[in-house]
C-alpha cells in the first residue's frame, strides 16, 4: 500500500531539509570569504562586503509575516531551494568573469536572501509537519545534519577547490568546477524534496482578522519586546558579547591563507579547509554540546562567567599564531580547534539567553527578533575588520582582537539570569 504524504517518517526529510538549511549559508558566510581571499580581492573590501551578506538575517523577524500569511511552508521551501540552486549555478559561471567580484556579489546576495527566507519556512514546517514527541526526538538530529554540511562545505568543498588548484587549474576555473558541483549536489536536493517534504494538513497561511492591519500583531509584539524593563541590558548583550568574534570569524581564513611575507600562515587551500572547515567545526560542535549538557547540570547562571571566558580568552592563540608563525600543520591545528571549542562552549550562553527572554506568549516573534539583532551584532563589527587588519598588520589585529574582549564581559555582567534557569528540574 503507497504511503500518503502525511504519514512519511521525518528520516525521508528532516535530515536532508536541515543540510539544504546548512549549506546556502555556509557558501555566503564563511565559503565567500575564502573565495575572494584566494581570487585577490583585499581583506578590507572582504570584510565590508560579505559582511552586508548578514542584513537579510538581520531583516528576517520583519518579513517573516510574510512567509507565515502567504502560500504554505512547504512551498517556500522549495521555491527557495530552486533559488538557491540557480545561485550556486549562476556564482560559478561569473567566478572566471572580469567583473566576477560584482557579479558573484549580487548572486550572493540572492542566495542570501533565499537561504534566510528558507530558515523561517523550514523551522516553522518542522514545528507543523512534526508531533511534539517528534520534534523532541529530531533535534539533534537537525543539529547533527546542520553540523554534517557545515563541514561538507566549509571542510569538503575548500578541500575540492584546493586539490584542483594543485592539479593545475588555476583559481577561477577550480573554484567555479567546486560551485558547479555544489549547485548539482543542491539541485538534487530541491528535486528530492519535491516528493518527500509530506504535504501536511497543518501547513496553510496564517489566519488573518480582517478587522486588523497585516502587520497590526508584528508590532504590537515588538512593543512588548522592547517593553521589558531591562531591554537596554539585553539589546547590549546582544549587539556586544561577540563584538571580538565579529571581526575574529572574518579575518581567520585570509590569516591563514596569506603569504608569511604579508604576516599569514601561507596554508594552501585544501590546508584551510582540513584546520577551519573540518577540525574547527568538530571542535566548536563538541564545545557546544559540552556547553549545553553543563548548564542542564547547573544551570546558566552557574556557568555564565565560564563560559563567558571561554568564549574569549582562547582568541590568544591568534596572537600566538600571528607572532610565532609555526609551519607545523598539527600545531595550528590545535591552536584552531582550542579557539572554536571554547567559542562553541562561551556562545551556549549566547542562545540561552535569547531563550530565556523570549518566554511569553510572542515566544516565536521574540526569539526571531533577538536572532535580528545576533545577525546586526555580527554584521557592523565585521563591516571594518578587515580596514582594521590592513591598517595594524596580523600581529596587532589579534591584539586588538583581544582588546574587543572587554565588552563581551560588561555587558555579561549586565543581564541578569534566572538561577534556575536551564537546570534540570530536581
Amino acid at each position: 500500500m503507497m504511503t500518503r504524504p502525511t504519514d512519511r517518517s521525518p528520516w525521508t526529510w528532516v535530515p536532508s531539509l536541515y543540510l539544504a538549511e546548512a549549506v546556502p549559508y555556509m557558501m555566503v558566510m564563511t565559503v565567500s570569504v575564502i573565495l575572494y581571499k584566494r581570487l585577490g580581492i583585499s581583506n578590507r573590501d572582504i570584510a565590508l562586503y560579505t559582511s552586508w551578506l548578514y542584513l537579510p538575517w538581520v531583516i528576517k523577524p520583519f518579513w517573516s509575516p510574510v512567509v507565515e500569511m502567504f502560500r504554505t511552508k512547504r512551498f517556500w521551501i522549495l521555491t527557495m531551494e530552486m533559488l538557491i540552486g540557480a545561485s550556486l549555478g549562476a556564482v560559478a559561471l561569473t567566478i572566471p568573469a572580469p567583473d566576477f567580484f560584482r557579479y558573484t556579489l549580487a548572486f550572493f546576495w540572492i542566495m542570501a536572501f533565499s537561504s534566510a527566507t528558507h530558515d523561517i519556512a523550514a523551522d516553522g514546517f518542522y514545528m507543523l509537519g512534526l508531533t511534539q514527541d517528534h520534534q523532541a526526538a529530531f533535534v539533534g538530529v537537525r543539529t547533527t545534519f546542520y553540523r554534517i554540511a557545515t563541514i561538507a562545505t566549509k571542510g569538503g568543498l575548500v578541500v575540492l577547490a584546493g586539490s584542483l588548484e594543485n592539479r593545475g587549474f588555476d583559481v577561477a576555473t577550480a573554484w567555479s568546477i567546486a560551485f558547479f558541483i555544489v549547485a548539482a549536489i543542491f539541485s538534487s536536493l530541491f528535486l528530492y524534496h519535491l516528493f518527500a517534504i509530506p504535504l501536511s494538513k497543518n501547513d496553510r497561511p496564517a489566519l488573518r482578522d480582517s478587522s486588523r492591519s497585516l502587520f497590526s500583531d508584528l508590532f504590537h509584539s515588538l512593543i512588548v519586546f522592547f517593553q521589558r524593563k531591562d531591554i537596554l541590558a539585553v539589546l547590549a548583550f546582544f549587539l556586544f558579547y561577540r563584538f571580538a568574534e565579529a571581526q575574529l570569524v572574518k579575518m581567520v581564513a585570509p590569516f591563514l591563507l596569506d603569504p608569511p611575507v604579508r604576516g599569514g600562515l601561507g596554508l594552501s587551500t585544501s590546508e584551510v579547509g582540513i584546520i577551519y572547515g573540518t577540525v574547527g567545526v568538530i571542535a566548536l560542535m563538541l564545545g557546544g554540546l559540552l556547553g549545553g549538557y553543563a548548564v542542564y547540570l547547573r544551570g546558566l547562571k552557574f556557568w555564565l562567567w565560564i563560559m563567558v571566558f571561554s568564549m574569549h580568552l582562547p582568541d590568544l592563540v591568534f596572537i600566538y599564531l600571528s607572532r610565532a608563525m609555526p609551519t607545523n600543520f598539527h600545531v595550528i591545528n590545535l591552536a584552531v580547534a582550542v579557539e572554536q571549542f571554547g567559542y562553541g562552549f562561551g556562545f551556549t550562553a549566547y542562545t540561552l539567553v535569547m531563550i530565556m527572554i523570549s518566554e511569553g506568549p510572542y515566544k516565536t516573534v521574540h526569539y526571531a527578533i533577538s536572532t535580528g539583532f545576533m545577525a546586526l551584532g555580527m554584521m557592523i563589527p565585521a563591516m571594518f575588520s578587515g580596514w582594521l587588519q590592513e591598517a595594524l598588520g596580523y600581529p596587532n589585529f589579534f591584539l586588538w582582537i583581544l582588546f574587543s574582549t572587554i565588552p563581551g564581559f560588561i555587558v555579561a555582567a549586565l543581564v541578569k539570569i534566572d538561577p534556575a534557569f536551564g537546570r534540570k528540574q530536581q
